[in-house]
Formats: structure tokens, C-alpha cells, sequence
């Protein structure tokens, strides 16, 4: 983005001649009456999000045609009127036949105006001096429903993948080229030298970290919402980039959910995208529960507390089951570790993210106890508990990794039991830790029914029974409940 956008609109024009241009190159000029209207129309909808139109929104709204047809003029009345009235996003009848076509030709057209409409949005989301969480909640929604329909449609992925902060064109530079130390590059582009090359070629890339992001079972909601963050982040950036203001934004984060759930994972995710887009140095999570933070004598405590938060320098620090942290004892320890935290996330604010974990009601009794707690954790994911059939795709998983296969025997009683697993759970519900532990059972039992054979092939190490699946007991309930 260039640094003096703001002060002139007519580069902002530029930014978007660039990125309709690359678009037209392979799809085509005919779509410019189209295009023009629909992007105007995202503006409207992403605009309906901040918090107020101003004559930089129309002087924005005035520079969105397509090179060679006529400069729109918008009025502040008209437009405010009209971002009013705007809906919620919807892909265009055209986006779906450009997909068609890429399907039948090998073509990649739809994947490229995901990117275009990508860096437009994340330009125009930057026009005032308020980047709002729902402005980049929209841009995530948009590129999500495009994107479906290119997988639906089989279109092939792009190499480079669909990264929001990146450019399509040549005339501006990636997002990975502005924040070069992300990417382990030196300012110049020439490798980092020494260790800090090492530290960037361990951390693993952007598409990698939100390819094991989607791949993880379940929290749709969770994905959306770590989404819509880094491009919240990303647009920080780059109106930083430009020298414009930047309202205070917190990135520590409270997990609330039950055991099992993924937390743990999300977080470690996180803090590789938080190196990966250049908010953390290194990007490392180190987790920590009560017990690794107080100690059993006065002073102590701190000087604990400050070797792990020295540990998590540079990445993420993820205090499970903080809720512990706070007994309500005037003599407790736990305070004291609670005080030298919120030190630390003051005095490193630039290079330190804390994540706290637990339950829902425990959790939010934890922040509301504390003003320093209320006025750094205001952000909160909220992790469902998995479905019965989430548990028996994670369980599927698992055998899959280890080389097991369910008989089909096997798999309609294990469906049936993840099943009921999750309609009868209690406050003892484990989620995937369940689903972990059936699996260490099942393998404990499939070993004993081997080792009783005089041989055994391939086929039947790898095979599962559902005898192997269920303890005797319940095995022989569920024989009797199919005779009856």
C-alpha cells in the first residue's frame, strides 16, 4: 500500500488498476462493468461495519473503476445512505460461471479475483483511522464462500495459496516482502545471517500453520474467528506500513471451554501465525498450568513466574486452567503469580501474547475477579464440545495414523457409541481426550485377542473387531440388545 494513499486518492486508484489489471489478464476485460459494481457493492457492505462514513470513505469509493470506463461520484449523503442499506456479502452469478470455466479448462481465473478482491478489501477496510473486528470478520466470510465454490466447482489451488496480506501484482510487494524478518529475509532480501536464519527456517510458513488449522476436526467457529483476527492483524500492519494510526488492539485471548476440545492445539497454531505474520519473534507456546507457576514459600512464586514468562519471550504463553490462579484465599500464592503476569504482558506487550484456558463459568469468574484481567483479556473463543460424529472422525483418525482398520461390525458399533457418548455426557465429559483413551483400550484388547493366535498376517494386525472395540461386558450387552 503505498504510504501516501490517504492524502491522495488517485493512489488509491493505482492500488486498484493493479490488482483489476492482473485480474483482466487472465480472465478477460469483459467482466470490468460487472466487476466494478461488485466491488463497490463489498465496499458498501464492509463499510456498513465501521464505524462511521466520512469523506475519506467516499473519496475511497470514487477511485473503485476499472481502467478506461468512467470515475464514479459518489456524495457523503448517497453513499452513507446507501452503506445503510447494504446486506451481507454474496457471491455474484459471475464468480460462479468463472469457476465452471476453470473447472472444464485447468484455469485458475476464480482463484486469482479471490486474491484481487482480497487485497482491494484489505485496502479499503484501512481508509479510516478504526479498523473494526467486523470489518475483517467480513473480508474472512467473502473469501470463505468464494473459496467453497472454486473447491466445489474443482478448480485447482494456487501455489502460492490465498494469503489476504499478499499482492497479486508486481507493482506492489507481498506482505511477506513489507514484514521481511517474518519471512527470514534481511531488509534487502538476502537471507537472515547466523541464528536468527535458523529461528525463521524451524518456524513453519503461513499456508502450513492454516492447512493444520483447517484440518483440525470441528470448532468452524474457532477457524473463522483466528481468520478474521489475522486479517484484523494484517491491516494493522499495513496501515502501519503507511503511517496511520492504529487503534489499540489486545491479542492476549481467553479459551473457554470444556477439557478435550482442541484449545491446546489451537494455541500452539496461533502462535506460529502470530510469527508467521510478524507479531511474535519466534512464535514458540509454552504451557503452563497452576502448579508450574506457584511455589510453597512467600517470594518464590515470582521468580518462578518470571523464568516461564522469560521462556515464552517471543511467542505465547498458555496458562491452562488459570481459574486455579485465584482460590479467593487472601494468603494464596496464586495472586502473587497473577500480579508478576500482568507486569510481563505490560513490560514485553510488543513480543509476548498470554492465553488463558478453562472452563466457561470458571474462566469468566476468573477475568471478572481481577480490573488488570478485565482490561487485557477481552477477546474470548469459545471451544464446543465435539459431536458424536466429530469424535468418531477424530477416532477414525487415529487408527488411520497407526495403520488400523474397523471391521464393519466395528465401525457401526463405534458410531453408535460416539453417539452416545456425547447425548449422555456430563461435567466428567472428555471430548477427544475420551476419544484417546477408547483408542489406547481398544488397541490393549486387540493385542490380547493376538496374542492368542498361532499366527497372524498383516490383515489381521491391522484389523479391529468389535469385540476389540468394546470391553467384554458391554460387547456382550450390545449382542443381546441386536437378538432382542
Amino acid at each position: 500500500m503505498p504510504s501516501n494513499w490517504k492524502r491522495s486518492p488517485e493512489e488509491l486508484h493505482k492500488t486498484y488498476i493493479a490488482n483489476t489489471e492482473a485480474f483482466y489478464k487472465t480472465a478477460g476485460r469483459g467482466l470490468a462493468p460487472e466487476l466494478d459494481s461488485f466491488i463497490t457493492a463489498c465496499a458498501l457492505q464492509l463499510w456498513n461495519r465501521c464505524g462511521g462514513i466520512t469523506q475519506e470513505h467516499v473519496d475511497a469509493a470514487n477511485q473503485l473503476y476499472s481502467k478506461g470506463r468512467i470515475m464514479p461520484k459518489w456524495l457523503l449523503w448517497e453513499l452513507t445512505e446507501k452503506v445503510c442499506a447494504s446486506g451481507e456479502f454474496l457471491p455474484p452469478l459471475f464468480f460462479w460461471n468463472l469457476a465452471d470455466t476453470d473447472a472444464k479448462k485447468g484455469t485458475d481465473c476464480s482463484r486469482v479475483f479471490i486474491r484481487m478482491l482480497t487485497n482491494i478489501l484489505l485496502t479499503l477496510a484501512a481508509v479510516d483511522d478504526d479498523v473494526s473486528f467486523a470489518e475483517a470478520d467480513y473480508i474472512t466470510d467473502a473469501t470463505e464462500k468464494l473459496a467453497a465454490i472454486c473447491d466445489s466447482s474443482g478448480v485447482k489451488k494456487s501455489k502460492s495459496g490465498l494469503n489476504p496480506g499478499d499482492y497479486v501484482t508486481s507493482s506492489e510487494p507481498s506482505f511477506a516482502d513489507k514484514h521481511p524478518t517474518a519471512a527470514g529475509k534481511s531488509v534487502s532480501g538476502a537471507p537472515v545471517p547466523d541464528s536468527a536464519a535458523a529461528s525463521a527456517q524451524e518456524k513453519p510458513d503461513f499456508d502450513t500453520l492454516m492447512a493444520q488449522l483447517e484440518a483440525l476436526v470441528g470448532l468452524d467457529d474457532i477457524k473463522k474467528d483466528i481468520k478474521s483476527l489475522i486479517n484484523l492483524i494484517k491491516v494493522r500492519k499495513l496501515r502501519a506500513d503507511a503511517g496511520l494510526p492504529c487503534p489499540p488492539l489486545s491479542l492476549h485471548l481467553v479459551f473457554l471451554g470444556n477439557p478435550g476440545t482442541g484449545k491446546t492445539t489451537v494455541a500452539r497454531i496461533l502462535a506460529g501465525l502470530y510469527a508467521a505474520i510478524g507479531v511474535l519473534s519466534k512464535g514458540q507456546l509454552v504451557e503452563v498450568d497452576r502448579s508450574g507457576l506457584v511455589a510453597g514459600f512467600v517470594g518464590q512464586t515470582a521468580l518462578k513466574t518470571q523464568e516461564i514468562v522469560q521462556s515464552a519471550m517471543g511467542g505465547v504463553l498458555f496458562i491452562d486452567e488459570a481459574y486455579a490462579l485465584a482460590n479467593g484465599s487472601d494468603n494464596d500464592f496464586g495472586q502473587e503469580a497473577i500480579n508478576t503476569i500482568l507486569k510481563a504482558m505490560e513490560d514485553h506487550r510488543d513480543d509476548l501474547v498470554v492465553i488463558v484456558a478453562g472452563y466457561n463459568n470458571l474462566m469468566e469468574n476468573f477475568i471478572n475477579s481481577n480490573p488488570g484481567l478485565q482490561s487485557r483479556f477481552n477477546k474470548y473463543f469459545y471451544f464446543e464440545d465435539y459431536t458424536g460424529d466429530e469424535l468418531m472422525t477424530i477416532f477414525d483418525s487415529m487408527c488411520n495414523k497407526n495403520g488400523y482398520a474397523l471391521t464393519e461390525d466395528a465401525r457401526t458399533c463405534a458410531v453408535d457409541f460416539f453417539k452416545q457418548l456425547y447425548e449422555n455426557r456430563d461435567e466428567n465429559f472428555g471430548n477427544a481426550r475420551d476419544a484417546r483413551n477408547i483408542f489406547e483400550d481398544m488397541i490393549v484388547r486387540q493385542a490380547d485377542r493376538i496374542s492368542a493366535l498361532e499366527s497372524a498376517d498383516k490383515d489381521t494386525l491391522m484389523s479391529i473387531t468389535k469385540e476389540d472395540f468394546l470391553p467384554g461386558p458391554e460387547a456382550a450387552e450390545e449382542d443381546s440388545s441386536n437378538e432382542s
